[in-house]
């Protein structure tokens, strides 16, 4: 048998090299990888599925399931990187790590290391463009006839900025750090000035005018889920319907046939923070019980990651005024299963910048922030994540300087040096989550003679998971998960006498607890984890009957009977 691949995590993998790699894992570890294409691109590229599960221990589909995916927006590679390094773990760590070795021999793990293949090509290729997500053209196939179109100009592999000196510019020098570009103050006047716009191409200058093009590919495959789905006028980029996009509906259509998937992480960039739902209403007007849990987990998140986790609705919009929604919604708040983004890596962080607020950070922060920035490029990124002003003739705007940050490798992800350390603080985390994940498991069997022929059967089963057998409650209300189903299954010269063939039952309660043992009251229903079938049956004696239990995201169990 191959030995498990090592892979490289300081580095990003073009699309052949990530299929070989993920070849290697599958054949490596058979009995713990399978490799599924989802389906394909619209560039005809297989989006991979990696299925991670103990295969002697039961089908995949039949053990409760977390699902975790990266590299839905094109040049958020390193979210690629956090999956790929999660799978190292997991097959390095079955038969050796307690928590892993009992996660994949009683749950599974869905892995979609890079759901965008296209748009990741496209932000790896020696002439990048960092678009949204996929590479389609839309909302129209033309490309623009003036304009700047955003590219590498200099051919050096970087997309960064151009400064053009304008004495009506916004912007001026750092009066004691002249790299740095600083906002002109109200009033200001009589000074050195510049335009700061992006690198790229303009079409039919008229030597005054310079508008940023929006991308061709204006795509956001992030707002093409069917929850909460909105015209282009309402939430840009979300394509002409719900689900239009091949990408977007091969992951639709795979979660919704599996129903054992009962939590999902996103992997992105950046911010480094932990988002959890809502993301259209407050906490509020969560269900309190949702809320409850989603606080509980999120913060083991926030301490095993070093990540805040936060609420998408109270502190991560981008305009106060407005609302997105994404895979989140359609994973939480439409079917019901527990679901979280992870926005990798904070470079204001590492530069020592801890008092900012996230989104609004960008809108506005003191200048001592841009020369903690610059300071750790010169000392800790060899003073290329703050590339500096080189002159540079451009063939529309004539002279002008080429520099700034680097934001595709050390903004929207980590240095190559950093970007294992920063995949490295996930699979703790994600490894809990999958085990708080209900579990049925077979309690009893009961087996009494009423007469000669005539047998009464009973089944118990029960959830050994922290969450319920529902999950959330938000599947309850939504309808979007089943009771307990038992199934008695007779052989030929059986029959029921009483009881049905298939009885779907309640719900099963996890080992979450409810309140403290020092709540005002005491939690009643004690055994909620449980439940039970019961069957009379006529057939002679030495019979063998089999019984199976199944609850939508805790499994399937199976076990037998005989009648003596």
């Amino acid at each position: 048998m191959p030995a498990i691949p090592v892979p490289r995590f300081d580095q990003f993998y073009r699309h052949p090299e990530l299929t070989r790699l993920l070849q290697d894992y599958a054949a490596a570890a058979p009995h713990l990888v399978e490799l599924q294409s989802l389906g394909r691109s619209h560039e005809g590229r297989d989006i991979w599925l990696v299925v991670v599960t103990h295969q002697a221990t039961g089908d995949h589909a039949e053990k409760p399931a977390i699902w975790v995916d990266g590299n839905i927006h094109a040049a958020e590679l390193t979210a690629s990187t956090a999956c790929l390094y999660w799978l190292h773990q997991l097959v390095c760590g079955h038969g050796h790590d307690r928590e892993i070795t009992q996660l994949l021999d009683t749950r599974t793990v869905y892995l979609v290391p890079r759901l965008n293949p296209d748009g990741a090509e496209l932000a790896l290729s020696d002439r990048p463009r960092h678009i949204r997500s996929s590479t389609r053209p839309y909302p129209w196939d033309e490309d623009p006839v003036d304009g700047l179109t955003v590219e590498d100009v200099d051919g050096d592999g970087r997309i960064l900025s151009m400064r053009i000196p304008d004495p009506h510019g916004p912007y001026k020098k750092h009066p004691d750090e002249p790299r740095v570009m600083v906002p002109r103050a109200p009033g200001e006047f009589g000074g050195e000035y510049f335009r700061v716009v992006p690198e790229g191409l303009l079409e039919n200058y008229d030597g005054l005018s310079i508008k940023v093009n929006k991308d061709k590919e204006g795509l956001d495959l992030n707002r093409n889920f069917p929850a909460y789905w909105r015209q282009e006028f309402e939430q840009v980029g979300a394509g002409p319907y719900p689900t239009s996009e091949p990408e977007v509906r091969a992951m639709v259509d795979f979660i919704v046939k599996h129903p054992n998937i009962g939590a999902a992480v996103s992997f992105h960039t950046h911010s480094g923070v932990i988002l959890r739902p809502m993301g259209t209403q407050s906490d509020d007007d969560m269900t309190p019980e949702d809320l409850w849990v989603y606080q509980r987990l999120s913060d083991l998140g926030a301490q095993l990651t070093g990540y805040p986790a936060i609420s998408i609705w109270h502190d991560f919009k981008y305009h106060p005024k407005e609302v997105i929604t994404g895979t989140q919604d359609w994973v939480y708040e439409h079917l019901g299963a527990l679901f979280w983004t992870v926005e990798i890596w904070a470079p204001n962080k590492e530069a020592g910048i801890t008092d900012y607020k996230w989104v609004d950070w960008y809108r506005d922060h003191p200048v001592e922030d841009d020369l903690k920035l610059l300071k750790w490029s010169d000392e800790q990124c060899g003073g290329q994540a703050y590339v500096d002003w080189r002159p540079f003739r451009h063939p529309q705007l004539g002279m002008v300087e080429i520099g700034g940050w680097d934001k595709m490798n050390y903004w929207r992800n980590p240095p190559p040096s950093l970007r294992e350390r920063e995949a490295a603080r996930f699979p703790a985390w994600l490894t809990t989550l999958g085990l708080s994940l209900p579990k049925l498991e077979v309690l009893r069997t009961e087996v009494r003679a009423l007469g000669p022929d005539t047998w009464r059967v009973r089944f118990a089963v029960a959830n050994a998971g922290y969450l319920p057998s529902h999950v959330s409650h938000r599947a309850i209300e939504r309808k979007t998960v089943r009771g307990t189903v038992f199934s008695i299954h007779l052989p030929e010269g059986a029959s029921l006498v009483s009881g049905k063939p298939r009885e779907e039952k309640g719900h099963l309660a996890g080992h979450a607890p409810k309140a403290t043992l020092l709540a005002f009251l005491p939690t009643r229903e004690l055994t909620g984890d449980r439940a039970v079938a019961e069957w009379i049956v006529k057939a002679p004696v030495g019979t063998r009957l089999a019984l199976s239990a199944s609850a939508d995201r805790a499994g399937a169990v199976h076990t037998e009977v005989t009648l003596d």
